[in-house]
Parts: C-alpha cells; structure tokens; sequence
C-alpha cells in the first residue's frame, strides 16, 4: 500500500543535550513532523533543506549559539520568514528582550510545561496559516486583474499605475497605511467585468452604439458577480471598487446612480486614477495627454464626476504620480 503524505506541521526542534529534545519529541511528535539538531550549524542546514514551519532554539549551547541561529536564519532569504521560539534556561527579562530584537516570535523558559509548549506552537502556526491564507487571496486578486487586461485593449501597466495613485491618494487623504494597502492590492480588479463584455464590443476601433454602450455597462455588475460577496478584507474592497467605478458625484454615472458620498470612497478614488491613467496613456485611438492636461480635466469634473475634496488632494501628487508613470511606463 502507497502510504499517505504527511501533511503535519513541520518542525526543527535545537537543543545540545539530548535529554531536551527527547522531552520535546515526547511532547510534539503526535501532532508534527519534527526534525532535530544538536548545533547551531546543523541546525542551519536542515533549516535551508528542509524549510520548517517553525523552529523552536535552544539560546545556550557551545560553539554557536541560539542567538547567532537566529541571527543567521533572519539574515538569510530562503529561512527569514519560518518563526523561531528560544527555549532556554535563561529567564531575565533583558536576555528575552534581546532575543526578541533579534527576530524571535517568542519564549519558552526551561524547565518546560508541555502544554505551554503546545500552546505556543499552535498560536504561531496559526498565524502563519494566517499570513499564507492572506498571501494567497491576494495572489487570486492579482491575476483576476490580469485576466481582465488580456480581453481589453489596455496593459498590465496600467492596473498597476493606477492601484499606485489610488493608493498614494488615500494617504494623502488621512487614511491609515493599512487601508491603502488593501486599496493598492483590490484596485487592479476595477475592469474583471469586461471579462463578460464580447469582443465584439470591447475591442470595437471607433464609438459604440446604444445598443453596444448598454452591453459594455453591464461590466461594473458582472465584475462584482465574478468577485462574489465576501464579510471583510481585500475581496470585499474589490468588489465595491468594480460596482462603483463608474458611479459619478453628481448622480450621473451608472450602473445605480449613487450621488456624492452614497459612493464609497474607494471607488471614489479609483474613479479618479483610473481616469488620470487613462488620460495620459497611448491608446490605438488618442495620444497620451500631458499629466497638467490630464489635472485639469479631472478638476474641471470635481462636483460633476469626481468628489472634490478628493480632487484637490489628487492635485498636489503630481510629481509623486509622474515617477508612477516613469517607474512603470508601458
């Protein structure tokens, strides 16, 4: 019989005294894939090879130190990331400070309880599990955006630059570091509805039709149908960004006829970038309009198709906006 791949947890447990890694074999190996090592050195290589979930260090031991794996481990790409808890007889505050500072996520002091041990281990493999489920929604936000560039006449550079001025305008609106982030990341899914527009209209050379007109329109709402409804987070920004792109200050815009702050600011704030870029970008049918010609069209439209005070915040990044445009030029 083919045996089943053991998908625990994997773990590199460090200690010089063979006594210690016992106790901690008997404590974990029902629930995790343990590997051991009586050296910093060892400890170095199987962390490279093997790639562990985790790493629990002894601080105290001959030659290298627990300090100075964790040290290395942090300096080295491959291993940054994998959390390290020190183990260790030590338990002045000043020696888990500085174990601490040197990147640990956290402390054990010897002798050891095997449910704190436990405990601990699972608290940080689930924050792990958290930062990869994150890593991992982002990653399908991203290439939902790039699916809906290859049915549309516009490049990849163009998402980009434009999630790049939502961003900075949401800073230099007052919101957080956080929110303008997610911002960054959600805005490239503006346009996935035009994965659900025919070619026949979406890559139409000259004006559309009312007939046509009334099938590309339809694109704000099949982008929010593709993304889904979703409680929180990045997909929900950016399913709100894909409804209401289009909707205008003023009422005018489409597919609801939202007004002023009935808008949400992030589709606020889109509007206004993806108009800029769209303006000073080469398209098969204009020419790229200057950055000024670009500002003064869209403060022309503050009151009318954009939110104002947003607009008069948009005006003073222009020499930030003009390095997003050179940094990520078509």
């Amino acid at each position: 019989m083919i045996a089943a791949p053991d998908h625990r947890p994997r773990l590199l447990v460090v200690d010089d005294e063979p006594n210690n890694l016992q106790v901690l074999r008997y404590v974990l190996q029902a629930d995790y894939r343990l590997f051991f090592a009586s050296s910093g050195e060892r400890a170095l290589t199987i962390a490279r090879e093997q790639r562990p979930d985790l790493v629990l260090l002894d601080v105290m031991m001959p030659q290298m130190d627990g300090h100075a794996v964790c040290t290395a481990l942090k300096a080295d790409p491959a291993t940054a990331q994998i959390p390290v808890i020190f183990i260790t007889a030590l338990t002045d505050s000043d020696d888990e400070a500085y174990g601490l500072s040197l990147g640990a996520v956290d402390y054990i002091t010897k002798p050891i309880s095997a449910p704190v041990v436990c405990a601990r281990v699972r608290t940080h493999l689930s924050l792990v599990n958290m930062d990869e489920l994150r890593e991992t929604r982002l990653q399908i936000v991203q290439r939902l955006g790039r699916a809906a560039e290859y049915k549309d006449n516009e490049t990849g550079m163009h998402v980009i630059r434009m999630s790049y001025y939502s961003q900075r305008l949401a800073l230099c609106a007052g919101f957080d570091a956080a929110w303008a982030e997610d911002l960054l990341n959600a805005a490239p899914m503006h346009d996935v509805g035009k994965i659900g527009i025919p070619d026949a209209v979406l890559r139409k050379p000259g004006p559309l039709d009312v007939d046509e007109w009334s099938v590309m329109r339809r694109h704000p709402e099949i982008g929010a149908e593709i993304i889904g409804e979703h409680p929180s987070g990045i997909l929900r920004m950016a399913r709100t960004i894909a409804l209401c792109h289009h909707e205008k200050w003023d009422g005018s815009g489409y597919p609801n006829g939202l007004k002023g702050e009935q808008i949400p600011v992030e589709a606020r704030i889109v509007a206004i970038a993806d108009v800029f870029d769209a303006l000073t970008s080469r398209r098969p049918y204009k020419e790229p309009w200057s950055a000024a010609q670009a500002l003064d069209h869209i403060q022309t439209q503050a009151g009318r198709h954009f939110d104002p005070e947003l607009v008069g915040h948009f005006a003073t990044l222009v020499p930030e906006l003009l390095q997003i445009q050179r940094r990520w030029a078509d």
